[in-house]
C-alpha cells in the first residue's frame, strides 16, 4: 500500500512541473464553480458569467496538457472534447454582447431629424 502511494510522488523536476500543471488545471477548473456560485448568489438567480467559460477553457487546456504528458487516453478524450463546447459558448456570448451593444447604440436613422440638423 505504501509503495503504491510513494510511486505517485513525482521523482524528477520535470515530473514535478507536470504534476503542478495538472494540479493547477484541476484547481482552475474547480474555481469556475466558485465563480458561478458567487455570481448566482449576488444576482439571487442562476447566472453563468463569462469568467466561468474562460476558467473552463484554461483549466481544460492545462489538464489536457497533463493528460497528454501522462498518455492517458481517457482524460485526453474527455478534456479535448470539452474545448469545443467552451470555445463555442465564448463565441456565442461575445456575439450576443456585440449585438446587444450595437442595438443600444443609436444609429443615424434612429435619431430625430432635429438632432441631425443641429
Amino acid at each position: 500500500m505504501l509503495s503504491e502511494v510513494t510511486s505517485m510522488i513525482p521523482g524528477t523536476i520535470g515530473e514535478w512541473i507536470w504534476f503542478c500543471v495538472g494540479l493547477c488545471g484541476q484547481f482552475t477548473f474547480f474555481m469556475r464553480f466558485v465563480v458561478q456560485w458567487i455570481a448566482s448568489e449576488r444576482k439571487k438567480r442562476t447566472v453563468v458569467p463569462m469568467a466561468f467559460w474562460y476558467l473552463s477553457l484554461c483549466g481544460t487546456l492545462m489538464v489536457l496538457a497533463y493528460a497528454i504528458y501522462k498518455a492517458d487516453p481517457v482524460f485526453i478524450a474527455a478534456y479535448s472534447l470539452n474545448i469545443f463546447i467552451y470555445v463555442r459558448n465564448l463565441h456565442i456570448a461575445q456575439r450576443c454582447a456585440r449585438d446587444s451593444a450595437s442595438a443600444q447604440t443609436p444609429q443615424l436613422d434612429d435619431l430625430p431629424a432635429k438632432a441631425i440638423s443641429d
